[in-house]
């Protein structure tokens, strides 16, 4: 489903001149919400991108009537302290400090900060603080989302 998702919102947001960053789709009871994550090469994504964007999902939603029952769309900037969610985000912050989630807990801990080194395969390449390059599965890895300092 998520892939259709994408397909379907992707060309919407990019007919609009932002950059599609990403969606979450998530299943509660009978429900379900759309996160829809954009972002601009120019300038920083405002309140009317985000609104621009949700009217014209909400119809391109509602005419192709992909869910069953009630939905939220919420439509965001990815923020600063953005969630990687691609290989393509991975590639695209090497050398930048992030935070990692794991599904399951590695070496007696679940959670991780460093910097994103790169990608080797499937793998994201994550140095500690004490100079120790960790590899970790993607397909393990919960949430990554960048540490921004200010």
């Amino acid at each position: 489903m998520k892939s259709a998702l994408e397909d379907l919102v992707k060309p919407v947001v990019e007919g609009l001149g932002l950059k599609f960053w990403a969606l979450e789709h998530l299943s509660h009871g009978r429900g379900a919400t759309l996160k829809i994550y954009i972002d601009s090469q120019e300038r920083a994504v405002n309140v009317e991108d985000c609104a621009t964007v949700s009217r014209q999902l909400s119809s391109v939603l509602d005419v192709e009537d992909i869910f069953l029952n009630e939905y939220i769309l919420e439509v965001s900037s990815p923020g600063l302290n953005r969630r990687l969610f691609t290989k393509a985000h991975f590639k695209e912050f090497e050398g930048e400090n992030i935070r990692l989630s794991l599904r399951k807990s590695y070496e007696g801990s679940k959670r991780y900060k460093g910097i994103l080194v790169g990608l080797e395969g499937d793998e994201v390449v994550l140095q500690t603080g004490d100079e120790q390059q960790i590899l970790f599965p993607l397909e393990h890895i919960d949430s990554a989302n960048l540490v921004v300092k200010i």
